[in-house]
């Protein structure tokens, strides 16, 4: 998924509202970061494989360590330990820990039998939502639309730049996954690679910056507070 895993993470943020954004987005697509870090190591193997699927021309070869089942329950336990150890919010350090495994739900959802269960384990699991292009523009337009949603109900901008800056980001990042649902391959994994760097650099400096253009909703939290009592 591409909007997919931001949309953990603006969801994420009315569960976890002392979480910074950018931290969210980043447990959500931690595992993508890794798979660029070990890819430029030469530790796992991706290769371009046009018409493979429908939405995605990826053949993922070797991923064991960035996008196992096994391999991001741990990192998911890490990243919230580190979180924990740093702010001392167990509900954060769940909510993060949540999000670093949604990726490979997500990704089990769309990808063809590519996702790994543990290193040296050759089992693989996937859905293949990106053979069609009209299945995934469904779902993962429905969870991208619903926490955009929650997001929204959840915050509220403390200045005006709060609202443009957020609305701006928003429509650039469904643009970018419209693009991306045609499938193209890219021109090498190299530049791919440096591509999405850069991009989700500029996601990640946007979400903390709007950790701090939009602030929690109180009557949200107490709309979320009282939902248990009754």
């Amino acid at each position: 998924m591409f909007v997919g895993h931001f949309a953990v993470g603006l969801a994420a943020k009315s569960l976890a509202p002392k979480v910074s954004l950018g931290t969210l987005i980043l447990a959500a697509a931690f595992s993508d970061v890794l798979w660029i870090l070990f890819f430029a190591a030469g530790i796992e193997q991706v290769v371009i494989q046009p018409g493979i699927m429908v939405a995605n021309s990826l053949n993922l070869v070797y991923i064991p360590f960035s996008h196992s089942l096994l391999m991001d329950a741990v990192w998911g336990g890490l990243f919230a330990a580190i979180y924990f150890l740093l702010r001392q919010d167990s509900r954060g350090a769940w909510t993060l820990c949540i999000a670093v495994l949604s990726h490979w739900v997500l990704d089990w959802v769309t990808h063809r039998p590519d996702m790994p269960l543990a290193p040296g384990i050759d089992l693989r699991f996937g859905l293949g939502l990106w053979n069609s292009r009209l299945a995934t523009f469904i779902v993962e337009g429905a969870l991208w639309f619903g926490a955009i949603i929650l997001y929204v109900r959840a915050t509220q901008p403390a200045r005006r730049s709060g609202v443009y800056a957020f609305w701006t980001m928003i429509v650039l990042l469904t643009s970018v996954w419209l693009i991306s649902l045609g499938g193209e391959p890219p021109p090498s994994l190299r530049s791919l690679a440096i591509v999405n760097t850069v991009f989700f650099a500029i996601v990640e400096a946007w979400a903390f910056w709007m950790n701090r253009m939009r602030r929690e909703r109180k009557s949200f939290g107490k709309i979320v507070q009282t939902n248990p009592v009754v």
